[in-house]
């Protein structure tokens, strides 16, 4: 049980890492935080109009907010792995390639969601990205019969919360499968031998 919380640690911590600096969901295509779906009309009706910038702008802005919040995933990570039963263990161990990641998902969705709102909602301000997306709504909606105001807050946190765990996935993936990926003695024997 041990390397498979050592492997759990050292997935969460470098997939919290990576998502926390600067361009860690903005550069990554998996994980970038778009524009909402029902918001994607009004950035093809702003770019159509010259201000695309605009939308540029809200899209950077949401990204950074997420980057933000990801600095406060690892302790939640930590906190549920602590707390893995002997049970959960054998389950991610017989599991599938992304077995850790579901049952980190089941243990720590809430938590997260409570952690990383609020630091959202700051972030968001701090980066501008409220201003933003008030600008942007602003503008499209002089030219709009229907106007749009979803919660911007909330809908970056959904996105913060699914790009953690797509990243978290594609590190136990790589564990799990790549030799070269397993950094400790512990993780070889554990994974060698699976």
């Amino acid at each position: 049980m041990s390397g498979l919380k050592q492997a759990l640690e050292i997935g969460s911590q470098k997939s919290s890492n990576l998502l926390s600096k600067t361009d860690g969901f903005f550069a990554n295509a998996a994980v970038k935080i778009l524009l909402p779906e029902e918001a994607r009309k009004v950035e093809k009706t702003l770019r159509n109009l010259g201000m695309g910038k605009l939308a540029d702008d809200a899209i950077l802005s949401m990204n950074r907010a997420a980057e933000d919040a990801a600095k406060s995933a690892a302790p939640i990570f930590k906190q549920a792995i602590v707390n893995m039963s002997w049970q959960d263990a054998w389950g991610i161990l017989r599991g599938s390639d992304t077995a850790a990641t579901a049952y980190l998902r089941g243990s720590t969705s809430s938590a997260l969601t409570e952690a990383f709102r609020p630091v959202i909602a700051q972030s968001i301000d701090k980066v501008g990205a409220t201003k933003h997306w008030n600008t942007l709504f602003t503008n499209y909606n002089k030219f709009a019969s229907k106007k749009i105001n979803p919660d911007l807050t909330a809908y970056v946190t959904e996105q913060a919360l699914r790009g953690i765990f797509i990243q978290l996935a594609q590190e136990e993936k790589d564990i799990r499968k790549n030799p070269a990926a397993r950094t400790t003695e512990l993780l070889r024997k554990v994974f060698g031998s699976k």
